[in-house]
Order: C-alpha cells, then sequence, then structure tokens
C-alpha cells in the first residue's frame, strides 16, 4: 500500500502552492483529478490584488486600506483578523511569484502593473494582461516541477479515511488504470475548487463539482457560509464565459438598451462600475426586470469598451477580444459586448482556521474549496488568487507541523477496511435499474432548479421549492447506477460521482439560503431586503448525518471594524 505524510488532492493553484511548501519536508503527493494545467484556476483573468503601490494614483494605498475593503466588500461577514491575513501576507506572496517567474504586465518604470477592481479604494490587481491565472498556474507548475513535487495525474479521490476523529489516508481512482488504489496519510489538503457547476449558467468549468468538497463533508469536515454564491457581472450570454472585471478597471461602462450608464443611478462612486460584484449583479437584473434590457439569451446587457484605445484593448484585453469575438461574433474594438451576471465563485466551503486547519485532525482546506472566511458574503474582484497563495501556503506549514507533532499515525488496517467498503459500493452501483441518461435527466434539472430558485433574488416559496424538488431528485438518483464495468476513463461512473455530490451541496445552499432571513453580500431576500446584524451577523455552519444536515451558526470575529451600512 503506498504511503505518504501529507495528500493533497487538487492541482490548481491552492494545490500546488501547498505542495511547493511541503516538498523536500516530507513525502508528498498532489492528487489531480485533471493535467494541473488544466486545472480551473487557469481561467482567473483579471488580477491579484496587493498593496504594492506602484502607481501614482495608489501611493497611499496601505495593508489597512486594503483589509477594510476587504471586510467592507464581504458585508462584514468576514472575519477580521483572516482579513488582515490575507491582505497583509499578500504582499509577500505576490513578490514571491514575481520572483517565481510570473510575467506580469508592467509599469514604464518596469514595477508590477496594477489596475482597479471592484469595491477597492486603490488601484491594486496585479495582472498579466487579461491571464493572469494563466500566467501563475504556469509558473506554479513548473516549480512544482523544478522542486520534484510528486503529482499523480487523473487521480479521483472518493473518499477520505477518518477514524476515531482523525485522518488514516485516502481512497482515490486512477482513471488511467482503471483501478481503485488505498493510500495512506496522515495529512490531507483539499484544494479542489468550488461547486459552480451546481447552477446550469456558470463560468466554472466542467470539473467544479464539488465532488472534493463534499467528500470531505461525508468525512465529517463542517461547511460554512454556503449560501453565498457570487455572480459575476459580465459573463457572455448563452455560455457564460467570463468577461474579467479588469475591463472595467480599464474603463469599460455597462448600457442598458437605451443606451444609459445605469450604474450612476445607483452608486456614488467613480466609476460606478467598479461597485463590487453583487451589487452590480444586482441592478443588472434589475435594469432587466424593468424592462432596459436587451431580448434573447433571457435578457442581457451591454458592456461597452469602444471609446478605449484600440492599442490597450489589444495589449490588455487580448483575450477578452478573442472570446467576444469567437463566441458572440462581436469585435469589442468596434461594438458593444453582449454580458448579463453569471453564477461564478462560491463563498463558502470547508470550515477552516488561520492555517487551513478543520474540526478533524490532520485534514486542511484552502483555495475556493474552504471558507476561512476571508470572503464574507461577498468576495472582492482579484482576491481569490490572493487567497490560493496566502491560505494555501499556510496549509502546508500546518500540516506538515501536524505530521511532525502529532501522536496520530494512520492504521494500514483502517484505510483498508475503507478501501472494502469503497469496493462494496461501487460494485452495488451494477445492480442498479437506471444508468447514464437518468443521471443526465437529475444533473439537468438540479441545475436550470438551482438557477431558477437560489438565485441573484431569492424568495421563501421558491428556496421552499427547490427543497423539495432536490429532495425528489435524491430519491430518483438512488436508483441510479453504473453499467460499464471497466473503471479507466469510465466517464458514466465519474458523472455518478459529480451528481452525488452535486445534490448534496445543492441541499446545503438551499437550506442555508432559506434558513438566513435577511439580505447580505451575495444573498439577497426579497422578502427579506434588509441587512439583520442584530440576528444574522453570524457564520452559517453545517454538519453532515446519513438523516439530514444539521445547521448551526458561530459567531464572525471582528477586530477594529465594527459593521457599517454599506454604501459605495
Amino acid at each position: 500500500m503506498e504511503k505518504y505524510d501529507v495528500i493533497v488532492i487538487g492541482g490548481g493553484l491552492a494545490g500546488l502552492r501547498a505542495a511547493i511548501e511541503l516538498t523536500g519536508k516530507c513525502k508528498v503527493a498532489v492528487l489531480s483529478r485533471v493535467y494541473p494545467m488544466r486545472s480551473h484556476s487557469v481561467s482567473a483573468e483579471g488580477g491579484v490584488n496587493a498593496a504594492l503601490c506602484n502607481r501614482p494614483d495608489n501611493k497611499d494605498d496601505t495593508v489597512d486600506i486594503h483589509t477594510y475593503d476587504t471586510i467592507k466588500g464581504s458585508d462584514y461577514l468576514a472575519d477580521q483578523d483572516s482579513a488582515e491575513i490575507l491582505c497583509r501576507e499578500g504582499i509577500d506572496r505576490v513578490y514571491e511569484m514575481e520572483h517565481w517567474g510570473v510575467p506580469f504586465s508592467r509599469t514604464p518604470e518596469g514595477k508590477i502593473a496594477q489596475r482597479p477592481f471592484g469595491g477597492g479604494t486603490y488601484a491594486r490587481a496585479c495582472y498579466a494582461a487579461d491571464k493572469t491565472g494563466h500566467a501563475m498556474l504556469t509558473t506554479l507548475y513548473e516549480k512544482s516541477i523544478k522542486e520534484n513535487v510528486v503529482v499523480l495525474n487523473e487521480y479521483v479521490v472518493t473518499r477520505i479515511v477518518v477514524e476515531n476523529g482523525y485522518v488514516h489516508g485516502v481512497i482515490a481512482l486512477s482513471l488511467q488504470t482503471g483501478q481503485f488504489v488505498p493510500i495512506m496519510a496522515k495529512a490531507v489538503i483539499v484544494a479542489t475548487g468550488g461547486f459552480g457547476k451546481i447552477f446550469a449558467f456558470t463560468t466554472n468549468a466542467h470539473i467544479n463539482t464539488g465532488h472534493g468538497m463534499a467528500v470531505a463533508f461525508w468525512a465529517g469536515a463542517q461547511l460554512q457560509d454556503m449560501e453565498f454564491i457570487q455572480f459575476h457581472p459580465t459573463g457572455l450570454p448563452r455560455t457564460g464565459i467570463l468577461i474579467t472585471e479588469g475591463v472595467r478597471g480599464e474603463g469599460g461602462i455597462l448600457r442598458n438598451k437605451l443606451g444609459e450608464r445605469f450604474m450612476e443611478k445607483y452608486v456614488k462612486m467613480k466609476p460606478p462600475e467598479l461597485a463590487p460584484r453583487d451589487i452590480i449583479s444586482r441592478y443588472m437584473v434589475k435594469e432587466m426586470r424593468e424592462g432596459r434590457g436587451f431580448d434573447g439569451y433571457g435578457g442581457y446587457l451591454h458592456l461597452d469598451i469602444t471609446h478605449l484605445d484600440p492599442k490597450l484593448i489589444m495589449d490588455r484585453l487580448g483575450q477578452i477580444r478573442e472570446l467576444s469575438m469567437t463566441y458572440m461574433g462581436v469585435d469589442p474594438i468596434k461594438q458593444p459586448i453582449p454580458v448579463k451576471p453569471v453564477v461564478h465563485y462560491v463563498m463558502g466551503g470547508i470550515k477552516t482556521g488561520n492555517y487551513g486547519e478543520t474540526n478533524i485532525p490532520g485534514l486542511y482546506a484552502a483555495g475556493e474549496a474552504a471558507c476561512v472566511s476571508v470572503h464574507g458574503s461577498n468576495r472582492l474582484g482579484a482576491n481569490s488568487l490572493l487567497d490560493v497563495l496566502v491560505f494555501g501556503r499556510r496549509a502546508g506549514i500546518a500540516s506538515l507541523a501536524y505530521i511532525r507533532d502529532s501522536p496520530n499515525n494512520p492504521r494500514q488496517s483502517v484505510v483498508e477496511k475503507a478501501f472494502e467498503e469503497e469496493m462494496n459500493k461501487i460494485e452495488s452501483l451494477f445492480s442498479k435499474n437506471k444508468t447514464s441518461l437518468e443521471v443526465s435527466n437529475i444533473m439537468e434539472e438540479m441545475q436550470l432548479n438551482m438557477d431558477k430558485n437560489v438565485g441573484i433574488y431569492r424568495v421563501e416559496k421558491d428556496m421552499q421549492h427547490n427543497v423539495e424538488i432536490i429532495a425528489n431528485l435524491k430519491e430518483r438518483f438512488k436508483n441510479v447506477g453504473i453499467s460499464k464495468r471497466s473503471f479507466k476513463y469510465n466517464i458514466e461512473l465519474l458523472r455518478y460521482l459529480d451528481l452525488e455530490a452535486m445534490l448534496d451541496l445543492a441541499e446545503v445552499v438551499t437550506k442555508s439560503a432559506l434558513a438566513r432571513k435577511e439580505s447580505r453580500g451575495a444573498h439577497f431576500r426579497d422578502d427579506y431586503p434588509e441587512r439583520d446584524d442584530a440576528n444574522w451577523m453570524k457564520h452559517t455552519v453545517i454538519e453532515y448525518t446519513k438523516q439530514a444536515i444539521k445547521i448551526s451558526y458561530a459567531p464572525v470575529r471582528i477586530t477594529k471594524y465594527q459593521p457599517q451600512k454599506r454604501v459605495y
């Protein structure tokens, strides 16, 4: 049986950063569902925040201001000590990435270029044109190769083995060999990203099903703040492809079908298009609800950059131009880009402390799969790439300390027993009546109803109806199995495993949103339109049981920024 000190699940930015921190200090392996350069981190476009003060107009920026912007942007649900760690340590992490080789765009003086992003007092988004995530992931993967990080490509972890309250290892499926493999490990770091694919209209890749998060949940890890789903204001209609906030940071203007710069009606900040994402998304939907959107694709608006210098567009937004031309037949140098709000990011995730630690000794999480919480109820654009660097590294540091200091050691007999149980579960799927077509039908119904009932504007009757729909879908799922006995690249089995996770996460999101009777950040209730600090200044905490999920609450850690009315 294979044995490692630490297993990192996920080969994106958070997972690779954690593994780089560990390699050479212990025996570590990254188990990645896809080749790391196909991880969803590669899709991040606009930038990574840090108070570097590399422009004449941001020389007064500070860590404290960045921290305040982050907390205010979170609608005061972020844990303030965590937010300060993010902003303070983020400066070193960005310079570290520069020294490791990220080809950041540059100022005329040769410094890292920065541009404005939504909710920021100053321009602090460091960028590599409009391919920042791609540049960072390429660099980290090259660094992992240089450091001899062991990456097991195309491995899907189906179970985290927990016995007597601590980690013993994982059970994983190698897609290349078609073999399920038991692996012993003293610590496990979950860095598998978000779960935007529980919705139909999303920027997320097909691998963003939340399977890794669900595996941790089933193992006993608590989830936190799962009701908070970020809608990015500017996705391409039909496909959901992301049009980065960097477009608005470079001067893009949102217009309705009357040609009006409508955000000027709703916020006072200049430019108004750089309000936080939750606020812009709500007002975009309001404009469309009131008949000022364009017809088609369920309604859309325009993002206009025709007034910008074509050279600037080509140099800084070249990928956005290519995407617009390829998928919408629109050249943004000459025509506005059609856009509409789209599911983009989950603020919730596996509940962790400031070093990625969970309620299970030896289990850690980082990146979008985790909820530290630095994003609270709404994440500021360009803080996500900072999150993966800062807390990916911290999860690596903490897991190393754990394997050195903890007396708990994995036992082979425990992993073998879990392996046998997992094989029995898989074997039982062959006796079920319905297979792949029913998986597709259930998945589509779940996604469309999540879009319809748990979207930007939420009301109790719709969410209660969604709870009933999911319960019905879960009953149907009990009769679903698989027909292909070979597990080598068995897409039928993968879709089954994904749907199992997605149904549980959809239930958690809906029930958490139904329970929170207020509006805060990305969670807006038409029937409770005001923020209610007296009753709801608290985190939602969810635990898994075989009977039903259990919801409780935990206090928000407030240091020096007292909650105020959120005005931009």
